[in-house]
């Protein structure tokens, strides 16, 4: 069941934190809603610019729809993740949307809250929330690439102005973390010094965790002995999903975790294959492996078993 995002960070806020998993493909929907309900948990499904473009927005969105019917006990919504302003409008309008993101972080303190007001009233217009980003995370995913050298974290005291003028719904906060498989070296981590001042400042209002994949050093090891060359630095630890949760984290976004699943999977199948040919062969291996990464996850996400309680406050 498609929900609203609103609704599912109303029950989420400062007990939770709702994985948000970006999906490319079928057997990453399939693992995905598995995964979910195998953990009874709620969820949002992101799908970013590129995997609109990918093969064809529609093909996405139909996947969906179809998974809704395959998996009717799950409860979820349908977020844009990373959208520029045009591309906001069109998931505004096709209707099929919970939520979209515009991320203006890269414009000026002014014109991101322009653009952000902007995205807001079409959104608002049509019952959809709007995430929006504050700060610039490092690292490099799809369209988005900001060199170490121009991270920079969230103003507190910005953000708290940001929200009141642009009207957004949720905000992204640069805390430290980044995009991609190569997030932090040496003893850098999280600032929660920054969350929690946000936090005080904007109580009540949903926070959004980006670049949050923990990046396991098992599965990089694994890749790797199967012929890759992934090397580079360590990822989120995720045992600090539940701290952020308390401090208005309520949505964290995980993708690099999943790209890095699927390609353990497929690798080590062709490496210990390699007379195979079939696609679906790889395909049916990775979708049960997925699931319980997924499950795993929320865990540790606190969103586990949370699925029940959702059901009966959507229906109250």
């Amino acid at each position: 069941m498609i929900v609203t995002t609103a609704d599912l960070f109303k029950q989420a806020y400062g007990k939770y934190a709702i994985g948000a998993y970006n999906i490319n493909n079928l057997e990453q929907t399939m693992g995905l809603f598995q995964g979910n309900l195998d953990s009874k948990a709620p969820f949002i499904i992101q799908i970013s610019k590129g995997a609109r473009s990918y093969t064809h927005k529609a093909m996405l969105e139909g996947m969906i729809r179809a998974a809704d019917d395959v998996f009717p006990d799950a409860i979820f919504a349908v977020h844009l993740d990373h959208g520029d302003e045009q591309t906001c409008y069109d998931c505004i309008e096709s209707g099929f949307y919970s939520s979209v993101m515009i991320d203006a972080s890269a414009e000026s303190f002014e014109d991101n809250i322009a653009i952000t007001k902007r995205v807001v009233d079409a959104a608002h217009a049509k019952g959809i929330s709007v995430e929006a980003e504050l700060g610039k995370l490092g690292g490099v995913e799809e369209h988005v690439s900001v060199s170490e050298a121009d991270a920079k974290l969230t103003n507190p005291a910005e953000a708290a102005e940001f929200i009141a003028r642009s009207g957004c719904d949720s905000l992204a906060c640069a805390i430290g973390t980044s995009h991609g498989a190569f997030k932090f070296s040496g003893t850098q981590g999280l600032h929660f010094e920054v969350i929690e001042d946000i936090q005080k400042r904007c109580p009540g209002f949903p926070l959004v965790m980006h670049g949050s994949s923990s990046v396991p050093q098992e599965e990089v090891a694994r890749i790797n002995a199967a012929g890759g060359d992934l090397k580079g630095a360590k990822g989120v630890d995720e045992n600090q999903f539940a701290k952020a949760a308390t401090l208005g984290v309520t949505k964290v976004n995980i993708d690099t975790d999943g790209r890095l699943v699927w390609c353990r999977v497929h690798r080590e199948f062709f490496r210990d294959f390699p007379e195979k040919f079939d696609l679906r062969d790889p395909g049916k291996v990775f979708m049960p492996v997925y699931a319980e990464f997924i499950a795993k996850k929320n865990v540790k996400l606190g969103s586990a078993g949370q699925l029940d309680a959702v059901r009966a406050a959507l229906k109250g």
